[in-house]
């Protein structure tokens, strides 16, 4: 499915940083204007004018080509990224409450993705549904989950998996009284114009 088209830039926006970028970081994946078209769901035409400035690109084009390019919406707005290690020590994973569910963050933040461990307790937010940009994916390590895509249900043990576009509605529980723990990985805009809510409380996440 195409991408809306956006309309042309209006005062203040940066598109003289981000044209110049999304041409550089299309040659440096090595793909043709038409490719990189094609592949983001985008006439040629559209593509060029967004390179040249003419058109600003909406968020949902922006992930789109980053997921192409291999880099995050941060590089493509020309978003200095701090330093970050790249090992993450058990012994540094403080659990944080949030809607009922526990999180210990198992990933470096500021990523093109977030990595989580998760415990979710039986009945809580089991009746929220989730929508937002990107993609998500999930493993079991105890309990069982329910997990409910679209009109779909699935009932997850521990060593299953899912992996899905998190556009698609999607609901999680826990089946069992002691609850589920998650392995949790989800991409994330990273820009200051995007954020993502999962769950009742602005600004947690998942």
């Amino acid at each position: 499915m195409s991408l809306p088209e956006s309309g042309p830039p209006g005062p203040g926006e940066p598109v003289a940083v981000v044209a110049p970028r999304l041409r550089a970081l299309r040659r440096r994946a090595g793909l043709t204007l038409e490719a990189a078209a094609r592949a983001a769901g985008l006439s040629p035409a559209h593509l060029s004018r967004l390179e040249t400035g003419h058109r600003q690109p909406s968020l949902p084009m922006l992930l789109a080509l980053a997921r192409i390019y291999a880099t995050t919406v941060s590089e493509l707005l020309g978003e200095a990224a701090a330093d970050r290690d790249a090992v993450v020590r058990a012994a540094d994973m403080e659990p944080t409450p949030a809607g009922g569910w526990t999180y210990w963050q198992a990933g470096a933040a500021g990523r093109g993705m977030q990595a989580l461990r998760v415990h979710v307790p039986h009945g809580s937010q089991g009746d929220i549904v989730r929508v937002h940009p990107g993609e998500e994916w999930l493993y079991v390590l105890s309990g069982r989950l329910r997990l409910r895509l679209g009109d779909a249900t699935h009932r997850l043990a521990p060593g299953d998996s899912a992996h899905f576009d998190s556009l698609t509605p999607h609901r999680i529980a826990a089946q069992d009284p002691d609850g589920v723990e998650l392995l949790f990985v989800h991409t994330l805009l990273q820009s200051p114009t995007a954020s993502l809510c999962l769950g009742p409380n602005p600004g947690v996440t998942p």
